[in-house]
């Protein structure tokens, strides 16, 4: 079965940037909405940034918007989430799958924003 394949965290500090990636080779990316969650220690984890199947319209949660932009590349099984200004409180692993949750949990991608 396809796992969601996360990649692109790393170690930053406060107000720096990080794309990160999940790619899905051989799953029908292109009929699915996508969203990115994150789970940070000793929490549940959450959703965070949502795109749509048809007109690509992306929701986000609060503490995400407008710092963050989730974006997809059908031609490539991809989905993207570009963090900018990043803040201490974005530590965590990143994770994404469906709207529907089709797909197994991935192994997440760590980012971790510290002075």
């Amino acid at each position: 079965q396809v796992q969601p394949v996360e990649s692109g965290g790393g170690l930053v500090e406060p107000g720096e940037s990080l794309r990160l990636s999940c790619a899905t080779p051989g799953f029908a990316f292109s009929k699915y909405g996508w969203r990115w969650y994150r789970q940070a220690p000793g929490k549940e984890r959450e959703q965070i940034a949502a795109i749509s199947t048809l007109d690509d319209r992306q929701t986000y949660r609060d503490p995400v918007k407008g710092r963050f932009i989730i974006s997809r590349d059908n031609a490539k099984n991809t989905l993207y989430l570009q963090m900018n200004n990043l803040k201490p409180e974005d530590t965590a692993v990143y994770y994404c799958n469906t709207l529907t949750n089709l797909l197994p949990w991935g192994q997440g991608t760590q980012v971790t924003v510290s002075s």
